[in-house]
């Protein structure tokens, strides 16, 4: 249980009873993710009900989203910048040691041009987290941008990891990793986990399937998609080797289905996509825990 399998839960005031009612299918952990802020959400209350709704269930919160831009300056960009600001200080209620999103970015511009404003915004985030026993994790989704502009995140191809633990050279600051939004780069992501694990602090459980014959005969920026996103166990990458990589790495915490993104197991089939992803990956986990027998 050093790694657990679990799920996102949207934190507002409907996720407790949106727990309350999943947790019967065995989710061990809940990462629970906010959307550019937090709005009215109390977090005091909601902590309270989220651990009531756990009840005496072994399940945990490791993680803690906040998913905008960070680095800008419009109304919405400040809420989310205020709301990293307020999920670290509360952590802390809901158990959680890591507080995960996007980077941010100056919009339109390169990686290269938003390096000093990440700066100016994470060194401090950073010594607040560090404060608070908390950890800060990047997602690695590209949400569209590329090295030469986007809108959301920077952190989404390892030379701007490399340039971002540079500018912040902080322990506390890792990634939130997952081998789907390498996949939709053609990334192969087992030799590319190999090298960063040791910088995962949380992973999201979302694979991709690679369509190889789009790829080879139409390229990836025509009309015909060439990758979609899957829940673990429908798509591409072997997930027994991840686990083995992260084990090997020391890794500790939770990988959380990011789910209502399979186009096949979606709408009514959702959880019934969900719930086989997380029987898939306890099954590469290596199954249920047996205990050694006791030797004299």
């Amino acid at each position: 249980m050093d790694i657990r399998i679990g799920t996102l839960v949207n934190g507002n005031q409907a996720a407790p009873d949106y727990i309350r009612q999943i947790k019967p299918y065995g989710f061990e952990s809940f990462s629970i993710t906010f959307w550019q802020k937090i709005g009215d959400v109390n977090l005091k209350e909601l902590a309270l009900k989220v651990r009531d709704a756990i009840g005496d269930d072994e399940i945990k919160i490791n993680c803690l989203g906040m998913f905008g831009n960070p680095l800008e300056s419009t109304p919405i960009d400040e809420e989310t910048l205020k709301g990293w600001e307020v999920l670290i200080d509360h952590a802390h209620l809901f158990g959680a040691n890591v507080v995960a999103g996007f980077a941010g970015r100056l919009r339109g511009k390169k990686v290269d041009e938003s390096m000093n404003r990440f700066k100016e915004v994470f060194t401090p985030l950073c010594k607040r987290a560090a404060d608070n026993g908390v950890r800060i994790a990047f997602e690695n989704c590209d949400m569209g941008g590329d090295w030469n502009s986007g809108d959301w995140n920077i952190a989404h191809a390892p030379a701007a990891w490399e340039m971002i633990f540079n500018a912040v050279p902080a322990e506390n600051l890792g990634l939130e990793w997952e081998p789907c939004h390498q996949l939709v780069s053609l990334i192969d992501p087992l030799p590319q986990l190999k090298k960063w694990a040791p910088k995962v602090f949380h992973v999201h459980g979302k694979d991709a399937t690679v369509m190889w014959d789009v790829v080879k005969t139409r390229g990836i920026r025509g009309n015909e998609p060439f990758v979609y996103h899957r829940t673990p166990g429908f798509g591409d990458t072997n997930w027994t080797d991840v686990i083995s990589i992260l084990r090997m790495a020391g890794y500790k915490g939770s990988i959380d289905i990011e789910g209502w993104h399979d186009p096949i197991y979606r709408d009514d089939l959702e959880m019934t996509g969900q719930v086989h992803g997380l029987r898939y990956l306890q099954q590469c986990r290596g199954g249920n825990f047996v205990p050694n027998p006791t030797l004299p």
